[in-house]
């Protein structure tokens, strides 16, 4: 067993959630981690990847989009070199008999239905995000991995926002045996959350302290008031303007931020208005800098496809601070604004949820502009869990004492309701399993009618209706 007790390779000092994990890993058991972003949860998967490298064996690496997958392979590349690291997406198959292979989780889902070969000499899985498997969508995936993959392969689950991690242990631990669980609830950097609220009257925005020792400061209620005018009630407040929030994020040193915005198309024409507005927040040391990472990342791409992406106008916005981040990026410009922002050159980011996925580009500060997002039907408030994942970007370990999240005024939600979402530490996970006729028949093509009943009765949302 390797002696965790000091430090990790990297040199820095291990908290006691990673040592405890680490050494379920030595044990051979499996381990499902809880602990806020930010803490360090990706050292204990690289633990993982070390054993298996040292011992034998394979390791598969899922993460639950392609751009996070696309970014831990490129990590791991560069940490042990290419020959040692494989890739499988979907549309992208890089080495895929190497010893460590990043993929999607739904294109390991697959590979246990009809490459089942494959995993005979594999013997750790990481599930990151494994919070996922309550996603209405998606999460029966993540279920049908941690049922389906052979016996002697070992895992470890890693996430930032579940409270009932235990019940999730228990039920690991039932259908694939000896599985640890640790939790970790301090935040390794103070996460402070503001509210944003300009004046009907233009005034300079306010960024106000939208907790008090941990509740809802009830002083922000004189945010929901209207005044008496002409026998008409007109509202004292407003949505701040993404210009006033850039000065005011400006005028409090909490560069660089992350703006989300639940669209791909008004991140781009944002990132694009604010440069219009004259906003510059590089110097010319800086954009240079920020230039040649661009090109390094882009060399690839020929004239004409630069033509098409509108490579000049993006390059243009990079250099000045300013740029966009969504999954409709080709993957080169994606990788540049990732560059460029983890080595605080990007001081401005209008990003999509999906970055709050894991991805490495923390930041002094994020604001969510609105907390209700479309979910193809209608529009839905974001979980608490949900908010957790977009405002544990906001704070640099090793660089920033605090990280600031900011939420956005709106005339639809009472300031109660934004301070009790923003308060709210409870993330249980429920499950989303429902049978598919895909699932079903996958099964009955590999096993008689009982064990596939058995393994249809293993299901994490079994486990919590006969709990």
């Amino acid at each position: 067993m390797t002696d965790h007790s000091d430090q990790h390779e990297q040199g820095f000092i291990l908290d006691r959630f990673q040592i405890e994990a680490m050494a379920a890993i030595d044990a051979g058991s499996s381990v499902v981690v809880a602990a806020p972003t930010g803490a360090g949860k990706t050292v204990i998967a690289e633990h993982a990847v070390e054993n298996v490298l040292a011992s034998g064996g394979r390791l598969f690496y899922t993460t639950p989009i392609k751009a996070l997958s696309n970014q831990k392979f490129r990590d791991l590349v560069s940490r042990h070199g290419s020959d040692a690291v494989g890739l499988l997406t979907g549309d992208i198959a890089v080495r895929r008999d190497a010893r460590i292979v990043v993929m999607t989780t739904e294109v390991l889902r697959n590979m246990t239905y009809s490459n089942p070969e494959e995993l005979h000499d594999l013997a750790w899985v990481v599930l990151d995000e494994i919070h996922y498997l309550s996603d209405p969508h998606r999460g029966p995936v993540w279920e049908e991995v941690i049922i389906h993959l052979p016996a002697h392969v070992h895992v470890v689950g890693l996430s930032a926002t579940i409270s009932n991690s235990t019940e999730l242990t228990d039920w690991i631990r039932s259908v694939r045996g000896p599985t640890n669980v640790v939790v970790e609830t301090e935040r390794p950097i103070e996460l402070e959350h503001r509210y944003a609220v300009a004046s009907a009257r233009h005034d300079p925005i306010e960024l106000v302290a939208l907790l008090r020792k941990g509740r809802f400061d009830r002083s922000n209620k004189r945010f929901d008031t209207s005044r008496g005018g002409g026998g008409r009630k007109k509202r004292r407040w407003r949505a701040p303007r993404r210009d006033e929030l850039v000065e005011a994020l400006m005028s409090d040193d909490l560069l660089p931020a992350i703006v989300f915005i639940f669209s791909r198309a008004r991140c781009d024409e944002a990132a694009e208005r604010l440069y219009v507005d004259g906003f510059r927040l590089t110097d010319s040391t800086t954009a240079d800098e920020i230039e040649r990472i661009a090109q390094r990342s882009c060399a690839a791409l020929s004239d004409a496809e630069r033509a098409t992406l509108g490579y000049d106008g993006w390059l243009i916005r990079l250099r000045a601070g300013i740029a966009a981040h969504h999954a409709g990026m080709v993957p080169a410009m994606k990788e540049a604004v990732e560059e460029t922002f983890a080595a605080g050159l990007t001081q401005i980011v209008f990003a999509t949820e999906t970055l709050a996925l894991g991805i490495n580009m923390p930041a002094r500060s994020v604001v969510v502009e609105n907390l209700s997002k479309y979910n193809g039907d209608t529009h839905e408030l974001l979980t608490p869990g949900q908010y957790a994942q977009l405002s544990g970007r906001a704070g640099r370990r090793g660089m920033d004492d605090k990280g600031v999240s900011i939420v956005a005024w709106s005339p639809f939600l009472k300031a109660q309701e934004v301070g009790d979402l923003v308060a709210t530490t409870d993330y249980p996970l429920k499950s989303a399993f429902v049978p598919t006729y895909n699932m079903v028949a996958n099964l009955i093509d590999r096993h008689d009618r009982a064990e596939t009943e058995r393994l249809l009765g293993s299901s994490f949302a079994q486990f919590q209706a006969d709990r």
